[in-house]
C-alpha cells in the first residue's frame, strides 16, 4: 500500500500536508506523532472514512478510490478501531456475520460462522468463544473479535488504531504475539500508538508526522526513542528523578468506602486507601472497575452509600464538593468535557468556574474583573497553555491544551489533596511531559496525589506505591521499588486477590 503526498483540509487547516507512506508485504510498520499532527485523519482515508483533497493511495501499485470504508475492505483494508465497532447484545458469531459484506441482515448460516471463527481462533491463538455475548467478554477478548472479523473479510493489510490503550500488559503481550503471527503469515500492519516502547518492539519501520507533514521514516532496528521523541516533538524530554519513599503525614484517607454506580448497583466495594502528604499513590485498573466512581466519590460528585472521606483529619464524607474543595480538594476529572470544563465559555471563563466567588476575585458584590484577567493570563502563561487570548472558546483548544488549563485551575488553589483522573488521556507527549513533571512538582511541595490511571507505564513513571483495583476492591498494594508489570498486570485481570487495607 502506498499513499502520495496526500491532502487534507478542513476549514482553517491543512491536516495532512503531503505525507507520503508506504506499508510492505509482511511488515509492522508504526505510524507516531503528537494529537493533531495528522495520524487519525491519514488512516480515515486509507479506510475510506475520507477523502483526499490532494494526493494519491495505491494498492498493489494500482491507483485506487475508497468512497467508504467498504471500499476499501473489498481490496483487502481491514481496521480495528480504538473503540471497539461491535454489538453488545449479540454473540461474537452475530458480530462477525454482520460485518460480513454478502449478507443481509442475519441470514447467513450462523454455523458456518462458528466454524470459520474456531479455524481462525486456531490458526492465530485468538482464543473467543462464538457463542458468547460480547458484554460478557473482557476488554482484550473483545479486541480478538474485532481482529477476526478483519481476518475473516480477507484484510491483507490491517490499520491498528491505538490497540493496547485499554489492555492490561498480559493482553499486550498476548496482542503482540498474534501480530506476529498474522505477519508471519503474510499480513500488513499498519501500528498507530503514542507508546514508544511499543513501537520499537514491535514494527520494522516507523513514520513521524507533526504538524501534519512526514518528519522521517526509520528502521526500527536503526533508531533509538531519543531519536524518535525528537521527531515528535522537536527537541528531546529529560528523564524524570524519582526520590525516596515518603513518610509524610496522611493527606487523604479513605475508610470503606462503598459507592453505587449509574443504575443503582454497588460499584465500589469497601475500599481502604492511605495517601501521605508529598506522595503520589497510583491507582491502576482496566476501564471500568470503579474508578470513575471512586474518584466522583472522593470530590463530592457522587454520594457513598457507607465509609469516610477525610482530607488532613478532617471527616468530610457528607460533604458536597464545594465545601471539599475549601478543604484544599482539587480533583481532575475523567471527563475534562463533561465535568471539567465548559466548551462554550471562554478560556477565562472555565478558569473560574469555581472560584468566582473567592474573596480575592470579588469587592461586596461585585467581581474585580481586572484582577482576574490578571490571575487567567498568570496561569495561562505559567502553564504554557496555547490560546489565542483569554476570550477564545474553550472548545477551539487541543486536548492536550484544555488539560493543562484545568490542571492549572485546579492547582492554582495549592490544594493539600489532588484526585487526578487519567489526567494524561488523548493528550501527545509534549502534553503528557509536562503535565507528569507538575504532578511531581505537586508532590514535591507536599500534595497529596491519588493518580488514577489505565496506562501502568504513566503510574510506574510518576508513583511512589501503587494500588490495584479490580471489581471495586483493592486487591493490591506495593511499594514503586518493588513493582512488577506482569505481576501487577495479573491483579488487573483480576488474578491472586490479596487483602489490603492501606
Amino acid at each position: 500500500m502506498e499513499m502520495v503526498d496526500i491532502v487534507k483540509l478542513f476549514p482553517g487547516v491543512r491536516a495532512n500536508d503531503g505525507i507520503s507512506l508506504d506499508v510492505r508485504s509482511g511488515e509492522v510498520h508504526a505510524l507516531l506523532g503528537e494529537n493533531g499532527a495528522g495520524k487519525s485523519t491519514l488512516v480515515r482515508q486509507l479506510y475510506g472514512m475520507y477523502q483526499p483533497d490532494g494526493g494519491e493511495i495505491r494498492v498493489n501499485g494500482a491507483p485506487v478510490v475508497f468512497r467508504k470504508p467498504m471500499d476499501a475492505i473489498r481490496a483487502g483494508i481491514g481496521m480495528i478501531h480504538q473503540h471497539f465497532m461491535l454489538v453488545p447484545t449479540m454473540t461474537v458469531a452475530e458480530n462477525v456475520a454482520l460485518g460480513r459484506p454478502s449478507t443481509r441482515g442475519l441470514r447467513l448460516d450462523l454455523d458456518v460462522v462458528s466454524k470459520r471463527i474456531r479455524g481462525l481462533s486456531e490458526d492465530y491463538r485468538l482464543k473467543v468463544d462464538p457463542d458468547a455475548p460480547v458484554w460478557q467478554l473482557s476488554v482484550g477478548e473483545q479486541q480478538r473479535v474485532e481482529i477476526i472479523k478483519a481476518l475473516d473479510l480477507g484484510a491483507s493489510l490491517i490499520i491498528l488504531d491505538e490497540p493496547t490503550a485499554v489492555l492490561t500488559p498480559q493482553e499486550v503481550a498476548d496482542l503482540f504475539d498474534t501480530l506476529k503471527r498474522m505477519v508471519a503469515e503474510g499480513h500488513s500492519l499498519l501500528f498507530i500508538s503514542h507508546k514508544l516502547h511499543e513501537v520499537l518492539a514491535v514494527s520494522d519501520r516507523v513514520t513521524v508526522l507533526r504538524d501534519g507533514v512526514t518528519v522521517g521514516t526509520r528502521r526500527t532496528a536503526e533508531t533509538t526513542r531519543d531519536e524518535l521523541v525528537h521527531l515528535m516533538v522537536g527537541r528531546e524530554l529529560k528523564e524524570y528523578e524519582h526520590r525516596g519513599e515518603c513518610h509524610g503525614e496522611p493527606g487523604l484517607t479513605v475508610r470503606g468506602l462503598h459507592v453505587s454506580g449509574d443504575r443503582g448497583e454497588e460499584i465500589v466495594r469497601g475500599v481502604d486507601l492511605t495517601v501521605r502528604c508529598g506522595e503520589i499513590l497510583g491507582l491502576a485498573g482496566v476501564s471500568g472497575n470503579g474508578q470513575r466512581e471512586l474518584a466522583e466519590a472522593l470530590a463530592g460528585m457522587r454520594e457513598a452509600t457507607a465509609g469516610t472521606v477525610e482530607v488532613r483529619g478532617e471527616d468530610l464524607s457528607g460533604a458536597d464538593l464545594n465545601t471539599r474543595v475549601a478543604a484544599g480538594l482539587s480533583f481532575i476529572p475523567e471527563e475534562r468535557m463533561r465535568d471539567g470544563a465548559i466548551g462554550d465559555f471562554t478560556v477565562q471563563e472555565n478558569v473560574f468556574l469555581r472560584d468566582h466567588g473567592s474573596r480575592r476575585f470579588r469587592r461586596w458584590l461585585f467581581l474585580r474583573f481586572p484582577e482576574m484577567a490578571r490571575h487567567a493570563q498568570r496561569l495561562v502563561t505559567d502553564f504554557a497553555v496555547k490560546t489565542p487570548n483569554l476570550e477564545t472558546p474553550l472548545k477551539n483548544l487541543s486536548g492536550g491544551n484544555i488539560q493543562k488549563l484545568i490542571l492549572a485551575r485546579e492547582l492554582s488553589r495549592d490544594p493539600k489533596v489532588l484526585i487526578a483522573a487519567q489526567p494524561t488521556r488523548g493528550v501527545d507527549i509534549g502534553a503528557s511531559e509536562y503535565i507528569h513533571r507538575t504532578l511531581l512538582a505537586r508532590r514535591e511541595a507536599g500534595t497529596a496525589i491519588l493518580l488514577i490511571s489505565e496506562d501502568l507505564d504513566e503510574i510506574q513513571t510518576l508513583a511512589d506505591r501503587i494500588a490495584v483495583i479490580y471489581n471495586g476492591a483493592i486487591v493490591g498494594l506495593v511499594d514503586r521499588a518493588e513493582s512488577d508489570a506482569r505481576k501487577i498486570g495479573a491483579l488487573m485481570a483480576g488474578g491472586h486477590q490479596e487483602a489490603t487495607a492501606q
